[in-house]
């Protein structure tokens, strides 16, 4: 029984080495190919699995998959850019455009507010942000890269696809196969700079 246990032990993946292995793995990182729906749901169900305050379950994710789906979204940021843009670059709109297409999916994340209001908004934000890590931790034991943008257009969504009253979009997710090994990791402060002992 012992030598059973050393060898489960052996060849288990370990959360804590996904934890220091995660990274934001940006579109122009991505090969082509495509990420099977499957897997996206694979994804979005450990999202689903989330902790959540009086299991108000606020994540919403609208998924844009098809390549017509995100070339949809890339005009509709694009056009939204130069419409509402102060300081307007055209270098600026044609990359808003080609991002979406760069990935093999898109993964619009956001909040839905309790209409009951339980739980204060920020615990709702708290818990999304969770279901997100969850799913990005997901993509890296997977091998696919991914990265949480908020781009101010984000505040647009509910003109490209409904929302429900009191929910909001904050921020998309990119996924896609990577074309190289993962960036290397960037050198964080020393943790003894965000930790008090008392």
């Amino acid at each position: 029984m012992a030598e059973f246990f050393s060898f489960e032990a052996q060849n288990k993946v370990m959360i804590k080495d996904i934890i220091h292995k995660r990274r934001s793995v940006y579109p122009a990182m991505y090969s082509d190919a495509p990420i099977a729906k499957e897997t996206i749901e694979e994804l979005l169900l450990a999202a689903h699995q989330a902790p959540t305050h009086r299991k108000t379950q606020p994540w919403r994710f609208k998924v844009f998959h098809s390549e017509q789906q995100r070339a949809a979204l890339g005009d509709f940021l694009g056009k939204k850019y130069r419409n509402t843009i102060g300081n307007y670059s055209e270098f600026k709109e044609a990359k808003i455009r080609n991002k979406p297409t760069q990935a093999a999916c898109v993964i619009a994340i956001c909040v839905q507010e309790d209409p009951e209001k339980r739980v204060p908004y920020w615990e709702e934000l708290a818990a999304t942000a969770m279901a997100v890590q969850n799913m990005w931790l997901l993509c890296t034991e997977l091998s696919l890269g991914c990265y949480w943008s908020s781009p101010a257009l984000m505040q647009y969504l509910d003109e490209f696809v409904s929302l429900e009253s009191g929910e909001r979009c904050i921020g998309f997710f990119y996924l896609g196969h990577l074309k190289d090994e993962l960036p290397a990791p960037w050198e964080r402060k020393p943790l003894a700079d965000h930790v008090s002992w008392f």
